[in-house]
């Protein structure tokens, strides 16, 4: 057995662990930018808190909120201008995934001149970042516990993660707290966000003993938790297991990569704007559906940590989970059309590669096709 481990990720998990942000970003500097949405985090008064905590440390701060749900490159420069105008010392990401990936690579432009795509394509060598900091308000892409920032390029279209140790967190706190106010459309699709990941990297050919542990843990924890929150019965234990998977995801994709539902559908979300999550909801039940026969001892520990019995079950886990929190949905209500199966497919080879190259079936070109199709 031959492994290396190296996930150098800061958590502070606890409720009420946000009241911690003022004192721990005074360590990295005397000026902020927090990076957040147009809407949630100003609705629910966590922004001002943030920023009266910061106050009340010495730390002034600064606010952009010009973040997409599929962050675009574009958008990084608008903010990268911002944290250089202002001279801010560190980015705080204060929001969901798309806030977090937004911050870390804010952070990271702020350090490194020229086209974004160049570092995440491989094109330049990656560089430093600004210190980062960030505290989720979603229990889904786990973005806190890994150094991935996914991003779209608008005028191509791509969607691909810029992966560097440098936009790592500082400090990520993890506060469940903080879930409480998401609409239930939104918990369905995070939370199934945060599950895929836990399967994909406990399915990734980069998996590992270490990888394999968290991911595991992850997939049983949203299994306690998820279609209770999402029903309205759970409480503060169901909170602190939902949001910890998440975390958990993140660390374990950190480690291990995503496989092909991710790869597969990238591509659909940078073309249509598609939520990720309900893309997710769309394609994975068919790309295992089509990948079992290749690892059933790895599906049948999957379907047993959903409550099955072995991998002949587990897709029908995933199925019934998605009726129970109101996420069977197919491509073509997210605004798929038939046409865009060619260029999708093209698509996933350009932007998705390592994603396709993990999973347990090499699908061809002619397959993924079939894939989408089955799942508009």
């Amino acid at each position: 057995m031959n492994f290396s481990f190296n996930l150098p990720v800061n958590l502070l998990f606890g409720f009420g662990a946000i009241g911690e942000i003022g004192k721990k970003s005074a360590m990295y500097g005397k000026k902020a930018m927090i990076v957040t949405g147009r809407g949630s985090a100003k609705k629910s008064g966590l922004l001002a808190k943030a920023e009266l905590h910061l106050e009340q440390s010495g730390v002034d701060s600064v606010v952009f909120d010009n973040v997409d749900p599929n962050p675009l490159t574009t958008s990084i420069y608008e903010g990268k201008a911002l944290a250089e105008a202002e001279k801010c010392d560190m980015v705080i990401g204060l929001g969901g995934g798309s806030i977090m990936d937004a911050a870390k690579a804010i952070a990271f432009a702020a350090k490194n001149e020229g086209d974004l795509t160049d570092y995440i394509f491989a094109r330049k060598p990656l560089g430093d970042a600004l210190p980062i900091i960030l505290a989720p308000t979603t229990c889904g892409t786990g973005s806190e516990g890994n150094g991935f920032a996914v991003l779209t390029d608008p005028l191509t279209g791509d969607k691909k993660s810029l992966r560097s140790n440098s936009i790592i967190a500082k400090l990520s706190i993890v506060d469940p707290e903080l879930m409480k106010t998401m609409p239930k459309r939104v918990l369905s699709s995070v939370g199934f966000d945060a599950l895929c990941h836990c399967m994909e990297a406990y399915l990734s050919s980069l998996g590992q003993p270490l990888s394999d542990l968290i991911a595991l843990e992850g997939i049983k924890l949203i299994h306690e938790s998820l279609a209770d929150l999402c029903g309205g019965f759970g409480g503060d234990e169901e909170w602190e297991k939902l949001t910890l998977a998440s975390t958990f995801g993140g660390m374990s994709i950190g480690l291990a990569g995503v496989t092909a539902a991710h790869g597969i559908e990238h591509p659909a979300s940078g073309l249509r704007n598609v939520v990720h999550g309900a893309g997710l909801a769309a394609l994975t039940p068919t790309v295992f559906e089509r990948s079992i026969s290749h690892a059933p001892v790895k599906f049948a520990e999957i379907s047993r940590r959903l409550g099955g019995r072995d991998e002949r079950d587990c897709v029908e886990g995933i199925r019934s989970l998605l009726d129970a929190i109101d996420l069977s949905i197919g491509l073509k209500e997210q605004g798929i059309r038939e046409s865009d199966i060619d260029w999708m497919a093209e698509n996933c080879f350009k932007v998705s590669a390592a994603s396709l190259a993990n999973h347990p079936v090499k699908f061809s070109i002619d397959e993924i096709k079939d894939l989408y199709r089955m799942s508009l």
